[in-house]
């Protein structure tokens, strides 16, 4: 039935204005939860006010006695608007009035398949595919793609492609994302693309299950392990190179094989990068070796000046490990070292050993509750030090009640000249 065109002013007249405006949304949710079901034809208002029981009383015929309560049968409203002339159905009156009504249930089973569609999507990739199947997933795809599905299936067809390319063997980020995706900055940190793929990593080296076994080492140190050095590491794991040249590791006297190129004089502490760790095929001979690892810079150099050529194989963690130290130590311990570790009797030194302990099974060097006591001892006096909260090492059940009785921070630097004792090798190194 076409409205002749007069129609509009008497619907405005009607059913339009401000002061109609909250009863339109009323009827306008019914439409959108509802639709057009035949099951939901009738429809119960209650709260109305005067001004909204007279203009349903003139639409459809109610008693002109004041209710705020009324029943209404969208079948007889949508028949009393064709008979007046002002519009072929109720529905109809509410879009041409406030615009297209959208019927919010259909469109949430149609998203809900659109996203059932996204994650029921075969992965080639292993680790991938059961990462998807995580509700840790689902959350972050979401968040990442802004609620939108083709916008998620879009990044993970781009995670994907990356993926068939790792591991890699020492790209840059920069080049994999330019050879890969095509754009050199899709993987930089913060991208949607690259907090996926390292979502993904994460799982595969059980990352979440090692953070969750840190959760209890609560200190001031807590962030020592900065974001963007965690990032860099994962992607060390996966032979990705991200700001390869940064936070080289040092070390002193680690052998290799004969015919190797020396990585630094002998008796000479030496810096290896990121970049050289994973594009240079280094032999290490450390099989069966003992290797010491310690915290602080000033260990390697103490031990350069004493010691020089004679001193025993040495790595320096300087700090919580970033990407070339924990990839170093996990080459070490892979070719057959035996690595020990000593670091500062602090809380956030507890809390960067038990990384270093986890990382590469590494076992305490003087770094045990009897050795805090004996330092202490030997101390000069000071003022208590250490903070209330304790932090337990995961190697020794009684140390962090032991640093908390005392209260005192050991610097590794004042318990020198007996690491380098331990440190004084019966053979100057070759290498």
């Amino acid at each position: 039935m076409t409205m002749p065109p007069h129609s509009d002013a008497k619907l405005e007249r009607r059913l339009g204005g401000p002061e109609l405006s909250a009863l339109r949304r009323r009827l306008r949710r019914h439409f959108e939860r509802h639709g057009d079901n035949s099951e939901k034809r009738v429809l119960q208002l209650t709260g109305l006010s005067p001004v909204e029981h007279e203009a349903l009383a003139l639409i459809v015929g109610l008693p002109s006695r004041f209710t705020p309560s009324v029943r209404i049968d969208i079948a007889q409203f949508d028949a009393a608007l064709r008979n007046a002339e002002i519009s072929d159905s109720l529905r109809e009156a509410l879009e041409r009035i406030d615009g297209p009504l959208i019927n919010r249930t259909a469109a949430k089973e149609e998203l809900r398949a659109r996203w059932d569609s996204v994650f029921s999507t075969h992965a080639p990739h292993l680790v991938l595919s059961a990462w998807l199947q995580t509700t840790s997933a689902t959350s972050l795809i979401k968040r990442m793609a802004r609620q939108n599905p083709d916008t998620a299936t879009r990044l993970l067809k781009q995670v994907t492609a990356v993926f068939l390319h790792l591991p890699a063997a020492g790209l840059t980020r920069a080049q994999l994302a330019a050879d890969v995706l095509g754009n050199a900055h899709a993987l930089d940190n913060g991208q949607p693309t690259a907090t996926l793929v390292l979502a993904v990593l994460r799982y595969g080296a059980n990352d979440a299950a090692q953070e969750h076994d840190l959760s209890e080492d609560v200190t001031e140190a807590e962030n020592i392990n900065r974001p963007a050095e965690r990032a860099r590491d994962i992607w060390a794991q996966a032979g990705v190179l991200v700001n390869e040249l940064a936070r080289p590791a040092l070390f002193l006297n680690l052998p290799v094989d004969h015919g190797s190129v020396p990585l630094a004089a002998p008796g000479e502490p030496g810096y290896l990068s990121l970049r050289q760790l994973l594009r240079t095929s280094i032999t290490w001979s450390v099989a069966g070796q003992i290797v010491r690892v310690c915290e602080n810079p000033n260990i390697v150099s103490i031990a350069a000046d004493r010691l020089g050529r004679a001193c025993a194989p040495l790595v320096c963690t300087d700090g919580m490990p970033a990407a070339a130290q924990r990839v170093l130590l996990t080459q070490l311990a892979e070719a057959g070292a035996t690595l020990l570790y000593h670091g500062d009797f602090d809380w956030a030194g507890i809390h960067i050993a038990n990384n270093v302990m986890r990382l590469c099974a590494a076992t305490p060097w003087r770094f045990r509750s009897d050795d805090y006591s004996q330092a202490v001892d030997s101390f000069p006096h000071k003022e208590r030090d250490l903070s209330e909260t304790t932090v337990n090492a995961s190697w020794d059940a009684t140390l962090g009640t032991t640093m908390q009785s005392h209260g005192l921070a050991i610097p590794e630097e004042a318990v020198a000249s007996l690491l380098i004792g331990d440190l004084r090798s019966l053979e100057p190194q070759s290498s």
